[in-house]
């Protein structure tokens, strides 16, 4: 069966995204911090089209959460640009002609846009009647796979709240933000570890959200 699943960076001090977020710093200061870990990768530099990089026990993480994801979900705030308001059609997020997706990503929005289909099987597709919608539209969309949910806060945190994640893996990253885009305030669920993963400059905490 099809599962919602989120796998997030986040702070120490629980903040997936610095304070100030802005185009020119869509994570706010100090949030790039909260991907040091991923970057230097070798599997995350040829996800994105470059070359080289290491190998740690971070690898097998990274790949795991890429694997069998047929459709994703993020929030408007992801997709950008900050602060939401009504579309310009020029914008196509954040990752150019050919993101790294390749697969149907499902945007929650309060405004309503046609598709976007961009190169490389990535199809950027518009909800604006909630949450809910979006799953069902991505479930579809997956087919047997899974539905990934790719941030931010906000929406990861409706989605908890409503019960409607299966899976939560949190990269706990030891640094101190002070402020941003909180992802577990104002949530009552029930967790249960399914592993941890101790990596350079992280650590992987994966979490089965119990009914």
């Amino acid at each position: 069966m099809s599962k919602l699943r989120c796998h997030i960076s986040i702070s120490l001090d629980g903040y997936v995204a610095g304070p100030n977020q802005s185009e020119e710093n869509p994570l706010g200061e100090g949030g790039e911090s909260l991907h040091d870990w991923v970057v230097p990768l070798a599997a995350f530099r040829e996800a994105h089209g470059g070359e080289g990089g290491e190998a740690n026990p971070s690898t097998s993480v990274f790949e795991e959460a890429n694997a069998n994801i047929g459709a994703a979900i993020m929030g408007r705030n992801m997709f950008g640009p900050i602060g939401g308001g009504a579309w310009d059609e020029q914008w196509k997020g954040w990752w150019g002609d050919e993101p790294p997706y390749h697969y149907p990503v499902f945007i929650v929005t309060h405004h309503p846009r046609e598709s976007v289909q961009m190169k490389g099987g990535t199809t950027y597709h518009f909800v604006t009647d909630g949450i809910e919608s979006a799953l069902d539209q991505a479930k579809k969309a997956a087919g047997d796979k899974d539905v990934m949910l790719w941030g931010g806060g906000d929406i990861a945190r409706q989605y908890l709240a409503a019960g409607l994640l299966d899976e939560l893996e949190l990269h706990v990253v030891p640094i101190l933000l002070g402020g941003g885009s909180r992802l577990l305030d104002n949530t009552n669920v029930r967790l249960e570890q399914i592993r941890a993963v101790e990596a350079p400059g992280v650590a992987h905490l994966k979490y089965r959200i119990v009914p």
